[in-house]
């Protein structure tokens, strides 16, 4: 019995030394370019490369409305799932945003980005594409909207809390990718393991902007009650979009899921 119970407690060790070593390649899937992005019909795309704090080059497209003239415009910082290639949302961005700049750079190792991603250079990375963004001559750093979906949500929670954003989009968040593992795995010690937390419930009750919280009934990812504990929590006024039906993948197939953030966004931004 000593023998068996050694041999299984040997096992189990093993198995969590291989997922401390693997939770990169668990949690992040690198996606290669999709090619030459296009915008909506009559808009523009101006391509985007930066060079984050630590030498690591980014890419993206910034996808702008017809000139309006001289003065600046509102826009829209968007920041994808875990395997998402943004730049090939371009053609999506007037439906789901109306006619506002949208910006799109990929995460590290995604699309033409360069390096590896992790919690805490991508959240570094979010600041450096704010900043660059608030330099832009076409765009007004007064009416900034980030958007985040699934563990982009984690990335654009930290960066409203750094910088001055206007408002916030929520598609499928969670309290805490440590609460979410847990959740999957209740025989794994997931909060000893787990490197890349963005643990958005910590940040949330001193996040006084406005918040549209959007999620899937039927998600069985990132389960309805994550999406519905991270909006108890948060500071501000926050406007709840449950549709039941769908799922943390098809969520955006839904009609009212484009329009729910284009009227969220004509409110706030």
């Amino acid at each position: 019995m000593k023998s068996i119970l050694l041999a299984v407690a040997i096992a189990y060790a093993v198995m969590l030394a291989l997922l401390w070593l693997a939770q990169d390649k668990l949690l992040f899937f690198p996606q290669p370019s999709r090619g030459r992005s296009l915008p909506p019909l009559g808009w523009s795309l101006e391509e985007v490369s930066l060079t984050a704090a630590d030498g690591t080059p980014l890419a993206g497209v910034l996808v702008l409305p017809p000139d309006g003239g001289a003065a600046r415009g509102a826009a829209v910082i968007y920041f994808g799932g875990n395997a998402e290639e943004v730049t090939a949302y371009a053609p999506e961005t007037q439906r789901h945003y109306g006619r506002r700049a949208v910006l799109l750079v990929n995460y590290r190792g995604f699309g033409r980005s360069g390096g590896s991603p992790g919690e805490k250079a991508l959240v570094a990375d979010a600041l450096a594409i704010h900043d660059w963004a608030a330099k832009h001559p076409r765009l007004d750093a007064t009416r900034f909207c980030a958007h985040g979906r699934s563990i982009g949500t984690g990335v654009a929670v930290q960066l409203a809390a750094a910088r001055a954003l206007k408002c916030v989009v929520l598609t499928s968040p969670f309290e805490s990718l440590v609460a979410v593992g847990r959740s999957h795995y209740p025989w794994v010690p997931v909060g000893w393991l787990l490197r890349h937390r963005f643990d958005s419930a910590a940040l949330a009750p001193r996040l006084t902007i406005p918040a549209l919280v959007i999620y899937g009934g039927a998600d069985t990812i990132i389960g309805p009650g994550h999406s519905e504990r991270l909006a108890d929590a948060w500071g501000g006024p926050v406007e709840r979009v449950r549709l039941d039906g769908f799922g943390h993948n098809d969520i955006d197939l839904n009609p009212r899921y484009a329009q729910a953030i284009a009227a969220f966004l004509d409110r706030h931004l």
